[in-house]
């Protein structure tokens, strides 16, 4: 099988809602991320041979995933809000609300730091004024939390402890070793595994667990081997059930914090994600990276990088 290299990765400042990327169109954001890349890395556009984007939804009736809604209408149960499924993960291992509201907190905080001691200078290129992520609140604080309404009666979920509906974009240059030797290239990172796996379509947010799971045992590397872990914080929830079941060091964990702070913008999130792991991993010299995140429908995929 052919290896696959990173040589780029590059993304806008993530806009939170209503903000300074509202109003910009999803082509126009994409283009500037895709311009950025074609200029860094030197490459002829004519020689790129596919442009893969990710969308939250589609239009008509083969919106999202065609390939699990097929799947899911052969008899699996219908999913259910995001919030629900994250609720039931804080039921199902035991994450209290103060346990969530303090590491949402934490989230914030990483973000603030990242922002100021300027960690997100060479993966971001600023587009339309904005020049810096708009999400991460500094004076957010476990009381003002606290204060919150939970998302339904009786639950443990308030808007503090979910990812925020921002605007975003990013792009990554991804060839392989003949290309990169063809093309005069430079290669940051090599994937090191790339798999997808599914569970519950109903909880549908704790596939992360057994994605990882798997990636280890096809990869054989452990938990010990990574060096820096991206996962999306769609629910405060989610990270923490991952937590407890990979025994991950959270320190290593969304060093520069997560969706909480920094935003979701869905279509987008996963090239954030490892445009971040990347940069981070050449910022603190790991080896090992490794990114997950849940996907609509009870999916998740694991990609663990080897930085060069």
């Amino acid at each position: 099988m052919a290896e696959a290299y990173i040589v780029d990765a590059v993304r806008a400042p993530v806009g939170r809602r209503g903000g300074g990327l509202s109003g910009v169109h999803p082509a126009d954001l994409g283009a500037h991320v895709l311009t950025a890349l074609m200029d860094r890395t030197g490459i002829d556009p004519a020689a790129v041979e596919d442009v893969v984007f990710g969308c939250v939804d589609a239009v008509g009736p083969q919106a999202g995933d065609i390939a699990r809604t097929c799947w899911l209408a052969a008899g699996l149960p219908e999913e259910v809000p995001g919030f629900n499924g994250a609720e039931m993960i804080a039921r199902d291992w035991d994450i209290s609300r103060a346990e969530m509201e303090a590491f949402a907190h934490e989230s914030h905080r990483r973000a603030v730091r990242a922002i100021d001691e300027g960690r997100f200078a060479r993966e971001t290129v600023p587009y339309e004024g904005v020049t810096a992520d708009e999400g991460p609140r500094r004076d957010t604080s476990p009381e003002k939390m606290a204060a919150l309404r939970t998302l339904v009666d009786g639950g443990r979920l308030t808007a503090a402890l979910s990812s925020q509906i921002s605007d975003g974009a990013a792009a990554l240059l991804i060839a392989s070793e003949q290309a990169v030797q063809d093309h005069g290239l430079t290669a940051r990172a090599r994937v090191h595994h790339l798999s997808a796996r599914g569970e519950d379509p109903v909880r549908m947010l704790s596939a992360p667990i057994p994605a990882t799971a798997y990636a280890y045992k096809k990869s054989g590397l452990t938990m010990d081997d990574i060096d820096t872990a991206e996962i999306n914080e769609a629910f405060a929830s989610v990270v923490l059930a991952w937590l407890k079941e990979t025994g991950a060091d959270p320190a290593r964990v969304n060093p520069n914090g997560g969706a909480i702070a920094l935003g979701h913008p869905l279509g987008a999130t996963g090239a954030r994600l490892m445009t971040t792991l990347l940069h981070e991993l050449e910022r603190t010299g790991g080896r090992y990276g490794l990114q997950t995140m849940c996907e609509g429908g009870g999916q998740a995929n694991t990609t663990i990088l080897e930085r060069l």
